[in-house]
């Protein structure tokens, strides 16, 4: 996996983000604490943390469903912090977003065909055979059946519906995905079948991720870079590797101890090593 890209003109950048939230008796909670992220075109970027570190409110930030309080956030050169209308086009076409929960971001209403098609129809100059077509690809190049665009969400497992899931993110052709704890809720036994696609498409359609999850081994798998996000401010940062491997802050190690391993005497004696 390569781990060098052109970092001077990035297509994500965030500036200092801040976001509070208003609590009872005019006092406010301060969630992100001065964020500075960036994310090169291609780039898979892991942000590692517990609940409530902050991680799902910055994935937000940037999906604009929660502005910030104070700070930018840039992609490829456009302000979209105050600018809503750029900010609406860029969310329309170069953003997308794969959500924990998969049904939910699935038309129990609507077969996958036409969910899938929803994206498209913003495409001039996209006939309905050409999006028919479209569908029919992308469907395959998740591993769904043939069959999948005529059938509806209820009829598939819980796998299945996030590949297509990351199928309808895809789509449309986007330029960045934020995988918001995409495989959390799915059997280990399955979890790394869709790390693999995910990392699949983001080599051969040029995608940059931003993977969001409490688990470091996990982010290894998928990510060049990673950042550990602590009570909403960014404690480590690196190669993927190195994170993992050689893990320098204090709660990233403990976060590195908590990942399940099959054989309990090393889990146990890893635990230990990050206590030390």
């Amino acid at each position: 996996m390569k781990t060098h890209f052109d970092t001077a003109a990035p297509l994500l950048q965030l500036e200092g983000v801040k976001v509070d939230f208003p609590q009872p008796g005019g006092r406010r909670f301060q969630v992100l604490k001065g964020i500075d992220l960036t994310i090169a075109a291609g780039e898979t970027v892991g942000l590692v943390g517990e609940s409530g570190s902050g991680k799902t409110t910055l994935g937000r930030v940037i999906l604009g469903l929660v502005p910030p309080s104070v700070g930018r956030v840039v992609f490829d050169g456009q302000d979209l912090t105050r600018d809503a209308a750029a900010r609406r086009r860029v969310m329309g076409r170069d953003i997308q977003v794969v959500f924990q929960d998969p049904y939910g971001s699935l038309n129990p209403a609507l077969t996958i065909g036409q969910t899938l098609s929803e994206p498209l129809l913003k495409e001039s100059g996209l006939t309905r055979e050409a999006r028919s077509a479209r569908v029919a690809e992308v469907l395959e190049r998740v591993g769904m059946p043939s069959d999948t665009a005529l059938r509806y969400p209820g009829q598939f497992s819980g796998s299945q519906r996030q590949r297509i899931a990351i199928a309808r993110a895809v789509i449309a052709r986007p330029r960045l995905v934020v995988c918001d704890e995409p495989v959390s809720a799915l059997d280990l036994s399955v979890q790394a079948q869709v790390l693999n696609l995910l990392n699949e498409l983001q080599r051969s359609m040029g995608l940059a991720l931003l993977f969001i999850s409490h688990d470091l081994t996990v982010v290894r798998h998928v990510s060049h870079r990673t950042l550990v996000l602590y009570q909403g401010e960014i404690v480590e940062q690196g190669e993927a590797g190195q994170v993992h491997n050689a893990p320098t802050h204090p709660y990233t190690r403990a976060l590195l101890a908590a990942a399940p391993l099959p054989d309990p005497l090393l889990q146990r004696a890893r635990r230990d090593q990050a206590a030390a």
